[in-house]
């Protein structure tokens, strides 16, 4: 365990370095907090955020620069927008992109950052579906900007837009080894894991799961996309192959002593997969809760693989 007695993590970052530490975000008090085994939370930054609506602070990550600059980017719900800022040690948080829409559901977005060290930026569709089809709304879209907030170098048609059609996005990772982007979304009667293609429409999901489980934070770890679910749902394995495919079997991790899982991140050695619990959200909340964990992989060398 590497933290206890929290309020609902939407957001993980492992920092880098060989020493266990991470951020942990609160997705409705907007509070980032410093965490680590066997030391006191220590809150690093308290942002203003409106919760409604699965809004507030829902997601983060850190420049790509962070052992130089230690800044954070995270993803909040304002009383009138949806906006990515960023956060300077010792300085008031900055808008990169404000003007996201927002609305009575659909506020949660996403953030990941890729390999050529631009920020990805999964928005919601802010309750309105149109939206997301509209290529002059940045709701409901994968965004991929630079830490300024402008359209990244090699965008289709030099926008800021990779690809539209989001509903409610819970997770958004990158594959370390080939720099695929994932990401999970909701639409009312089934949860989604979706392959980003860039410039092209999100089309068919490359997997499904029926009845609305809550796919939420997501890790590539070893050739494998780990998914986990707000709904307390085992955590799902599906073995990566070329060109968007899955080989071998899925695989489930049973979770139960943990709960309800929103947040995942990845480790920085590849190794281990961090994971963030909601159960004050509609769970059944212990007096731990909520809790940041590690889990290594539990599936081993080509487990789940041809």
């Amino acid at each position: 365990m590497i933290a206890t007695c929290l309020e609902p993590i939407s957001a993980l970052v492992v920092l880098p370095g060989s020493a266990p530490v991470g951020l942990a975000a609160e997705r409705t008090t907007g509070r980032i907090l410093q965490v680590q085994r066997q030391r006191p939370n220590q809150e690093v930054a308290a942002l203003a955020v409106d919760p409604a609506g699965d809004g507030g602070l829902t997601g983060l990550a850190l420049s790509p620069s962070y052992s130089e600059d230690e800044l954070i980017y995270a993803y909040i719900t304002t009383p009138i927008d949806n906006r990515v800022v960023r956060i300077a040690p010792g300085d008031i948080p900055k808008p990169v992109l404000a003007g996201i829409p927002r609305g009575r559901t659909g506020n949660a977005g996403a953030l990941a950052v890729d390999s050529h060290g631009m920020l990805l930026v999964a928005t919601g569709n802010a309750g309105n579906p149109a939206a997301a089809e509209d290529p002059q709304s940045l709701a409901g879209k994968v965004l991929r900007i630079d830490t300024f907030g402008h359209p990244a170098p090699g965008n289709p048609g030099g926008s800021k837009m990779l690809v539209s059609g989001l509903h409610a996005p819970g997770g958004l990772c990158v594959d370390p080894l080939t720099n695929e982007l994932w990401i999970t979304d909701h639409e009312p009667d089934h949860d989604l894991l979706d392959r980003v293609l860039p410039g092209r429409p999100l089309g068919r999901a490359a997997w499904t799961w029926p009845g609305g489980i809550g796919a939420a934070g997501c890790a590539v770890m070893l050739g494998r996309i780990q998914v986990a679910f707000a709904s307390g749902a085992p955590m799902f394995v599906l073995g990566i192959g070329p060109a968007g495919t899955f080989v071998g079997p899925s695989l489930q991790i049973p979770l139960e002593r943990y709960g309800r899982i929103s947040a995942a991140a990845l480790s920085p050695d590849g190794r281990k997969i961090w994971l963030g619990t909601v159960n004050k959200t509609g769970g059944k909340p212990i007096s731990s809760d909520e809790r940041v964990f590690v889990l290594p992989d539990l599936v081993g060398p080509g487990g789940g693989q041809d």
